[in-house]
């Protein structure tokens, strides 16, 4: 899990969205950005996640938040994803897994007993002037929405 704390600065960042645009944390300095690290496209918790976030974009937007996605996944499989699901928001294609390990998501798993590298579903919500506000390490992924405006 992350070594990250509340309060900390979040760690700077700059990586490809599914159109090959570069994003970095300084693109939002003066405003909220929730920063979502999730698995993988198309697999059905990442999809929920993904899909309640977008049907409540606009209120998150209302209430000054930014959103990314991040997973290890390529530019064109973020291309198809936010396309199959109108998702209004950039994903971050970390597939050399920089920004995973800097926010401290990227590490060994294990599921039906076999052992695996992977990314912890970790969403960090970023305040204005780059600290790191809040880190939800236990996404509700039909109501993850609810959760980021609880903060």
């Amino acid at each position: 899990m992350t070594h990250l704390k509340e309060g900390d600065q979040a760690p700077d960042f700059s990586g490809p969205n599914q159109n090959g645009e570069t994003i970095s944390l300084g693109d939002f300095k003066g405003q909220k950005l929730v920063i979502f690290f999730y698995p993988k496209d198309n697999t059905p918790t990442c999809t929920e996640e993904a899909c309640n976030l977008r049907d409540n974009y606009g209120l998150l937007k209302k209430n000054g938040y930014a959103i990314v996605g991040v997973s290890a996944d390529s530019q064109r499989k973020h291309q198809n994803f936010i396309k199959k699901f109108d998702l209004p928001f950039p994903l971050i294609a970390d597939t050399e897994q920089t920004m995973l390990n800097a926010y401290g998501v990227w590490g060994e798993k294990q599921m039906f007993g076999k052992k695996y590298m992977g990314i912890f579903r970790t969403t960090f919500v970023i305040d204005e002037n780059g600290k790191i506000e809040r880190i939800i390490s236990k996404v509700t992924a039909k109501d993850h929405a609810a959760q980021i405006l609880a903060a």
